[in-house]
């Protein structure tokens, strides 16, 4: 019996890396080929790139109904239908023949991804509990971060032999053949399905009200805001500006990502060591620096000195995430499917509508990273506080 419990365990897990590798996979496979898009369409780069942050506006304001769904019926049956509903975008973004239905698709597709990510979040919350969550959270992040390594090779493969159409292609055949294991081997984990109406205000305001929830939410979100500049600018900074090939650019996509991996694994050992507070404050300071090295190396031209800092901000990053989500989620129970969403809203719309609002002030892609990053400095004062001590003495207690 105990075997047996050890193995559902795993197949869960598996099926939870399954179910956040949606959002990523459908952003990073098809990165090489935005210019082509682009091209294919007759419209301008910025236009394609918005392709990028509907997609993210649509699955952050999507988790604003996947939540409380998730609450009511369970997390089985949103993550069943939020992958169907992402299989029938990819398969639209695969046939569109001009670029209304191509962005059309991509917001269909968040509202997918979103179901997927809720789903999974409020599944780990209610398998290992308010403390050992924001462990499992970062080990989630470290897979996700797997996609970002790959999935620009393989795009770049599927795009050079068969057209950028055959990156949406292959999310449809990732879509359907995880469905197929969720169908078969995803169990219910909800403690008990809400009774009460599916969207009620006061179900979102008890998430909001919450100030360790929205204090680590907005983390999660400024560090949300720092990848997404660096993921929509680095295609036209690197391919663009600095002429390098699309092989050699997703190298350094690739580098990067890995450097994320190896920080997602091993912020869970640091939390164990140091503590939250700790993980926290080392990830906000890190992205400070990393904004300082941005602004004082670039120059243009050289592919290294933009990714430097980079590298630098993915440790930032991978500290913030995994540890404020955790934080986030806390304070919740039964309604880990709203917190979960609320989070991710602000994680992914609120990540687009500040890096949209910015790129219309700033141009330039370092200065508009960097000052990204410095907004994340205002963060140490509440760390620092008495108010904010409470919150991880409080942990340590329990």
């Amino acid at each position: 019996m105990k075997g047996q419990a050890v193995s559902s365990g795993k197949i869960q897990f598996i099926l939870l890396v399954l179910l956040v590798l949606f959002s990523p996979l459908a952003i990073d496979i098809y990165l090489p080929a935005l210019s082509l898009i682009s091209e294919t369409f007759h419209v301008e780069q910025s236009l394609a790139k918005s392709t990028i942050s509907l997609f993210l506006f649509s699955m952050g304001i999507g988790q604003i109904f996947a939540g409380p769904l998730a609450d009511k019926y369970g997390r089985r049956a949103v993550a069943i239908a939020g992958v169907g509903i992402y299989a029938m975008s990819a398969l639209l973004a695969w046939s569109a023949q001009s670029m209304e239905l191509m962005l059309l698709s991509r917001l269909t597709q968040g509202l997918g991804a979103c179901a997927t990510s809720v789903a999974a979040f409020a599944t780990v919350r209610d398998l290992f509990g308010p403390q050992k969550s924001g462990r499992i959270i970062s080990y989630l992040n470290g897979a996700i971060c797997f996609i970002p390594a790959l999935a620009p090779i393989l795009g770049s493969w599927l795009t050079q032999t068969f057209g950028w159409r055959a990156n949406f292609c292959f999310m449809t055949i990732f879509a359907v053949s995880v469905w197929s294991f969720l169908w078969l081997y995803m169990k219910e984990t909800a403690p008990c399905l809400s009774k009460a109406p599916v969207f009620k205000f006061q179900r979102y305001w008890d998430v909001i009200r919450n100030p360790m929830f929205l204090f680590h939410a907005i983390l999660c979100q400024m560090a949300m805001a720092v990848v997404l500049a660096y993921v929509t600018c680095a295609p036209f900074v690197l391919m663009g500006d600095m002429g390098i090939s699309m092989g050699n650019f997703t190298n350094w996509f690739a580098i990067n990502a890995i450097v994320n991996i190896l920080a997602c694994l091993f912020v869970p050992r640091l939390m164990d060591w140091c503590g939250v507070r700790f993980v926290l404050v080392l990830g906000v300071v890190t992205l400070l620096v990393a904004g300082v090295m941005l602004l004082a190396l670039y120059d243009g031209t050289t592919p290294i000195r933009f990714m430097v800092p980079i590298f630098v901000s993915s440790v930032g990053f991978a500290s913030i995430l995994g540890a404020a989500a955790g934080k986030a989620l806390e304070p919740f129970g039964d309604k880990a499917g709203t917190a979960a969403a609320m989070l991710g809203l602000l994680q992914m719309s609120g990540s687009g509508f500040l890096v949209w609002m910015m790129q219309s002030v700033i141009i330039e892609p370092q200065f508009l990273i960097a000052t990204i990053m410095f907004m994340t400095g205002p963060a140490l004062f509440i760390l620092l506080s008495k108010t904010g001590q409470t919150w991880y003495l409080r942990s340590l207690q329990t």
